[in-house]
């Protein structure tokens, strides 16, 4: 049964990406959109068994981070994997947009449900730390102190991480090799977003495969009742030095 990977925008006006892999893991189809009918064509008729979604699924405290932020935070945090704290005092998240797009299609956010279709959040940099046993994030993401050609580096180390997966195929996959392309020819941060949305997309997808096929692999950091996040195993390594 396919799964669904989607770095889920927290509002409309940033960007999505979203990727889909068969039942053996391997890359369908990645792309890039915006707004909600756009997500909802993209998924169509599709019954994902899983779909990972790096965003806020579960949002009820008032202040400060969820108890499954604070667990990530203390098992990835010295990898500086430590997620954004989110809270119903942030508009956006009143209701979160991951919590209504699963009801809109019907997804369970119960990981301890027996259902067709479980919607799971996921947090990819903790997610790259432990699959990868990195000891440090891979710095591709947008920071002021960061020149381009620095990002475009830190891009093709997370690609060859991605390559070094073999369910996922992306040897042979034509629309990864052109995310690769896009990568080296970018010239503006703008060109590297597109392609950054797309591969946190991919992580997101293999995540919720290897919830559907290798569940030891990962750990389930909260709860159905205050929020969860699913990620590998805290990291039993050091940390690289900074």
């Amino acid at each position: 049964m396919t799964v669904l990977g989607i770095d889920l925008a927290w509002s409309t006006r940033g960007r999505t990406g979203v990727a889909e892999l068969d039942g053996a893991g391997r890359l369908v189809r990645v792309g890039t959109l915006r707004s909600d009918p756009e997500l909802d064509t993209w998924i169509g008729d599709t019954e994902p068994a899983v779909v990972g979604i790096d965003a806020p699924i579960m949002v009820v405290d008032e202040s400060g981070s969820r108890p499954c932020e604070k667990a990530i935070a203390r098992a990835f945090g010295r990898f500086d994997a430590g997620p954004y704290p989110s809270n119903r005092g942030n508009p956006i998240f009143d209701p979160p947009r991951a919590w209504t797009l699963a009801g809109r299609h019907g997804w369970s956010v119960d990981p301890g449900s027996d259902v067709r279709s479980l919607a799971l959040e996921v947090y990819p940099h903790a997610a790259m730390v432990g699959l990868f046993r990195l000891g440090r994030v891979i710095p591709y993401k947008a920071r002021p102190q960061r020149a381009l050609a620095d990002r475009i580096a830190a891009f093709e180390v997370l690609c060859s991480q991605l390559e070094s997966l073999p369910s996922l195929g992306l040897a042979s996959s034509e629309e990864f090799a052109d995310l690769r392309r896009a990568i080296t020819v970018a010239t503006r941060p703008v060109d590297l977003a597109i392609v950054e949305d797309q591969l946190d997309a991919i992580v997101c997808a293999y995540v919720a495969w290897l919830w559907q096929h290798d569940r030891p692999a990962l750990r389930l950091y909260g709860d159905a009742a205050t929020g969860f996040i699913v990620a590998p195993p805290a990291p039993d390594w050091p940390p690289s030095p900074r």
